[in-house]
């Protein structure tokens, strides 16, 4: 499949809007999707509320209604907006960033992670006549791509869509990151440290991010939210609660490969502190951690 290339401006709007490379990790949506779907029960209640206003809206008018889901704040619920395509993967209408594609096929179009997320909505759709999928988007209300859920239903020949971004990654997407690190630590340790340290790299998701220390000295030698820890004495690092959090992360790994911490951090999204649970590992001499932040 290639990715749809729309000329000038609307190249660089759709270009804004798909701009981070990452890891694909789409095998895994329907797990995450409900994952998350369990975890956020209020903003799925809303898209759901939102779909059904514009689903009934549809059958009353038909195509008609398709110049009122481009309105303004009528078909809208805070972030969340409508839009609407044709089985044919013609892009109809939309009430939010999306409508620059308006006009346009985009069955071929992928995310930024290569993910061809209107292909396999349109094949739900079709077989299954509604269903959700994961994508990356632009969220306009803070201009920064996010992953976006977003839920559809088939009504005739179209597909009406309502989304929601999610900041935060899941439990198993933080695990899946794990994996990915381990198994780079695993083939070239150097060269994966390095990789974890780029923040423009693959091992930086939104909230999710790849930490190491090295066991024998306990010096951080990785760190892909705060690398100026690189070098420092993981030992002295405490969280919010003045807990030692590496050392109890070493304590668990004493007679174990794996293990898991709940503490406080400061999220990197939300510059907030919350609560998190970080999952571990150790590659030979090296422990090597991801987290990710519990509603």
């Amino acid at each position: 499949m290639m990715l749809v290339r729309p000329p000038g401006m609307l190249r660089a709007i759709v270009a804004a809007a798909c701009c981070l490379a990452i890891t694909p990790a789409w095998a895994g949506d329907r797990a995450v999707a409900s994952e998350i779907e369990s975890l956020d029960v209020a903003k799925v209640a809303r898209v759901k509320a939102l779909r059904a206003r514009v689903v009934s809206h549809y059958r009353r008018r038909g195509d008609k209604a398709l110049a009122d889901f481009a309105e303004s704040g009528r078909f809208e619920d805070g972030e969340l907006y409508v839009y609407v395509l044709a089985t044919d993967g013609n892009f109809l209408a939309s009430g939010g960033s999306s409508s620059v594609l308006v006009g346009r096929n985009v069955a071929d179009m992928r995310d930024s992670a290569g993910k061809p997320f209107f292909r396999e909505m349109l094949k739900t759709a079709r077989e299954k006549g509604s269903g959700h999928v994961e994508y990356r988007w632009l969220n306009r209300v803070d201009q920064r791509e996010e992953r976006k859920l977003a839920f559809f239903k088939r009504v005739g020949d179209r597909i009406i869509s309502v989304g929601f971004y999610i900041p935060r990654a899941t439990a198993s997407q933080a695990r899946a990151l794990l994996e990915q690190a381990v198994a780079a630590m695993q083939k070239d340790s150097r060269r994966a440290m390095a990789d974890f340290g780029d923040l423009n790299g693959a091992y930086v998701q939104d909230d999710l991010y790849v930490f190491v220390v090295d066991s024998r000295d306990m010096k951080m030698v990785a760190h892909g939210s705060l690398p100026q820890l690189v070098g420092s004495d993981s030992r002295k690092l405490t969280d919010a609660n003045g807990r030692h959090i590496v050392v109890e992360m070493a304590q668990k790994l004493r007679d174990a490969d794996r293990a898991e911490l709940d503490y406080t951090w400061r999220n990197p999204v939300t510059r907030q502190v919350e609560s998190k649970r970080t999952f571990i590992q150790k590659v030979d001499q090296h422990i090597v951690g991801v987290g990710y932040y519990p509603r």
